[in-house]
């Protein structure tokens, strides 16, 4: 890689940055600045680097920065699909797959199955966590994930990169590393993938605990079936959950959640509202 190279890769840092209000990443606006966009500092704080190494890199110096490291910096940056392949080609590095590669769109026959269990939250995912697919009733207990993309949308990120989803999650402290020590069981084989790899960089960057708890090489092979749920709506809700292998050869699971008792009246008190809010995105969107 050469010195241009570095160069335009901190030219292009600093415009990104330059170009964001501290509200456009969730950071108040504080005093009044000099200058416009975000400060490196604040950049550095958001990738969780150091603010010498940035500013190292938005000078042109000659820093490496690997793949999992791009990546949360373009997060941080709230770039484009395009943009953060440019990133990643000033930076001389493939860019990875965001998502399996060669993931093929649900069935319609699987997303019916979905929408027909209409008062039990379930969803699909594959080898990778990533949620493939989904009914009503489960964006309507842990969130919308029409409104997540990438590698956002993965189990994994939701539960040590997704703040909100932690909140949910009354039993989080047990789960996370549970479902971890999980995830390297069933996904052993899958270690030279250069999305699983992807996927682990990321999150090493993003969160100290997954760091922590990935350093820990533990294994396990199923969780508690209840899970306990601090809903923003209904306050406490719980499910019994099954998981289920699909016998088509994908390594897709089914996974369906039971509300327990008076989670089902809650339940369905909350399916109207999701209902709505379906409507409101597709409206917005088609405008």
């Amino acid at each position: 890689m050469s010195a241009r190279n570095f160069r335009e890769l901190g030219n292009f840092l600093r415009a990104r940055r330059e170009s964001l209000l501290p509200q456009d990443v969730g950071l108040p606006l504080g005093e009044r600045r000099r200058t416009p966009g975000l400060r490196r500092e604040e950049v550095a704080q958001l990738a969780k680097v150091g603010t010498a190494w940035y500013t190292w890199l938005e000078q042109g110096r000659e820093v490496k920065a690997s793949a999992g490291v791009l990546l949360t910096l373009a997060d941080a940056l709230r770039m484009t699909e395009t943009e953060c392949a440019h990133l990643f080609a000033l930076s001389g590095r493939m860019m990875p797959q965001r998502l399996p590669v060669n993931e093929p769109p649900l069935e319609a026959a699987l997303q019916r199955m979905l929408d027909d269990l209409s008062f039990q939250p379930a969803y699909i995912t594959n080898k990778r966590w990533d949620i493939v697919g989904w009914n009503n009733a489960a964006c309507a207990v842990f969130g919308d994930y029409s409104l997540l993309e990438g590698d956002d949308r993965n189990l994994l990120s939701m539960l040590f990169a997704n703040q909100a989803h932690r909140e949910l999650l009354v039993d989080w402290a047990e789960i996370a590393p549970a479902a971890l020590a999980i995830f390297r069981a069933e996904t052993a084989h899958c270690v030279n993938e250069a999305h699983f790899a992807t996927l682990i960089d990321r999150l090493n960057v993003k969160s100290e605990t997954f760091r922590q708890l990935w350093a820990r090489q533990e294994v396990l092979s199923q969780l508690t079936n209840i899970k306990r749920i601090h809903h923003p709506i209904a306050d406490a809700m719980s499910f019994e959950y099954h998981s289920f292998l699909l016998s088509d050869g994908s390594a897709r699971r089914l996974t369906v959640y039971s509300p327990q008792e008076v989670s089902r009246d809650k339940l369905q008190a909350l399916l109207p509202v999701q209902r709505l809010n379906n409507i409101m995105r597709l409206e917005k969107e088609h405008k």
